[in-house]
């Protein structure tokens, strides 16, 4: 029993320092991503007004005007996506892939987020709990030094972890009402589509 014993030790003690590398990983890619939510939520901005404004007066009749009015030059994911609707606006089969098209590459840019979510936590509680062990060990032994050392190994892998989490819900849960709000205007052009060719 102590040599299986002894394996889960050895096991759970080599995990820390790939624990600790995923954590700085993991950490310098939400720094990334705060940085590119910023981005994406100055360039959403302006978009989402202009947008608002257009979709309020759009009817059957000022249906084909609608492109002419989009901006030029825009990285905007929902533009390219009105535009390439407004392109295969006589098929709806194509439409209906476009729309699907959509949601995938939602999905894809919240993968990062979701990821965060859910890797952070996880990392962290594991940050936290190998070092417990020769810790507790240091405290048996009266090794003060090397309890401290340990602990305060745990302490900050769980503080990164919780930063990497939040990090991570927090630029989800905006991404997806931001993706929400652009799938709506994309299915009303695709119904309005379907009005006009109905009238």
């Amino acid at each position: 029993m102590n040599y299986i014993s002894d394996i889960l030790y050895w096991i759970s003690t080599g995990l820390l320092v790939p624990v600790i590398i995923l954590l700085i990983f993991f950490f310098i890619r939400s720094l990334i991503l705060i940085g590119n939510f910023f981005g994406q939520y100055i360039a959403i901005r302006k978009t989402e007004a202009m947008l608002r404004k257009e979709f309020a007066e759009l009817t059957p009749a000022n249906l084909d005007q609608l492109v002419d009015k989009l901006p030029k030059k825009s990285n905007s994911l929902v533009i390219r996506y009105i535009r390439k609707v407004m392109e295969v606006k006589d098929s709806p089969a194509h439409v209906s892939r476009l729309l699907a098209d959509y949601e995938i590459m939602a999905d894809k840019d919240l993968a990062i987020s979701k990821t965060l979510n859910k890797m952070g936590p996880m990392l962290g509680l594991m940050g936290t709990l190998i070092p417990m062990g020769p810790a507790l060990v240091g405290l048996a032994a009266g090794d003060i030094s090397s309890m401290a050392y340990n602990m305060q190994v745990a302490f900050a892998t769980t503080v990164v972890g919780l930063f990497v989490a939040a990090i991570g819900f927090v630029t989800q849960q905006v991404k997806q009402r931001w993706y929400l709000q652009d799938m709506t205007n994309l299915e009303f052009l695709s119904e309005m589509f379907n009005e006009k060719k109905n009238a």
